[in-house]
């Protein structure tokens, strides 16, 4: 089982590697291809590449482990999302495409907010920047020990002889594969290896549900029907005022996410969903 988990995640950044390839004779030979592909990305990449990018490892460990820990009541995060997203692209999406370009034709965030507002053009760069580096660099390395938590319990020491552990094996290899796509291929390898990833989460996270509910279950017990807890699959159980807002209000998280609305500034208006 462990050579085939090992032959699947090397051919999945095998396939990595060669989307950032494909993505540096497409689209970096200016400034604008290298930032927002060109502003060609297809509206289904767009969608799909912008969710997944947001549903990273928080979505395949984080909740579920706060599902299994508190019970179905945490789904109002999910319920607050779905809603927030939604709300994004019918507000946030149509202006920021449309300003972007007429302003300037700014290619990042902060650009586009000093083009905006000129007369603070200074304060919005300094801040707005800082604000990208400092957050992003946490959610990145969140994102980095995602990928340590998959070697580390898909190999159980098989990399024990290089003196390094599952866990940092992981990491280095994440954090290389995905630097390298990205300087190579830039913004539309970027773009196409969250397409590629989105529809593998799709398919896991339309799966993994029946398998929960009807499945045999592993060493830990049966499926989810077997659950003896009272209150576990209530959406109300200990559900109090202050955890209702602190859930359902996440989505108002997306309005500001540059990682989520940098895809609307890169977004195809011709072409046809």
């Amino acid at each position: 089982m462990q050579t085939g988990t090992l032959i699947t995640l090397a051919l999945y950044f095998l396939l990595m590697i060669g989307i950032g390839l494909f993505a540096w004779k497409r689209s970096t030979d200016t400034s604008e291809g290298y930032m927002l592909a060109g502003r060609n990305l297809h509206p289904a990449v767009a969608a799909l590449s912008a969710g997944a990018s947001d549903m990273s490892g928080w979505l395949l460990l984080g909740l579920p482990g706060a599902l299994y820990a508190a019970g179905l009541v945490e789904a109002w995060i999910g319920i607050g999302l779905f809603v927030g997203a939604v709300a994004n692209w019918i507000i946030v999406a149509p202006r920021l495409r449309q300003q972007t370009e007429e302003l300037g034709n700014a290619l990042t965030i902060p650009e586009f907010l000093a083009n905006r507002f000129p007369d603070k053009a200074v304060a919005l760069r300094v801040i707005s920047a800082l604000i990208v580096v400092v957050f992003f660099a946490v959610y990145t390395a969140a994102g980095l020990v995602g990928g340590g938590k998959l070697f580390e319990t898909s190999f159980a020491s098989l990399f024990g002889d290089i003196g390094m552990s599952d866990y940092m094996l992981g990491i280095w290899i994440t954090a290389l594969v995905v630097l390298a796509y990205t300087m190579v291929g830039g913004f539309l390898a970027v773009s196409l290896t969250d397409f590629v990833q989105g529809l593998i989460m799709v398919v896991a996270l339309a799966v993994m549900p029946l398998v929960v509910m009807f499945g045999e279950g592993g060493s830990a017990g049966g499926s989810l029907t077997d659950v003896p807890v009272d209150g576990f699959l209530s959406l109300t159980n200990g559900l109090t005022l202050i955890g209702f807002i602190s859930a359902v209000t996440w989505g108002l998280g997306y309005f500001g996410q540059p990682h989520i609305i940098v895809r609307f500034m890169a977004i195809d208006t011709v072409a046809k969903v």
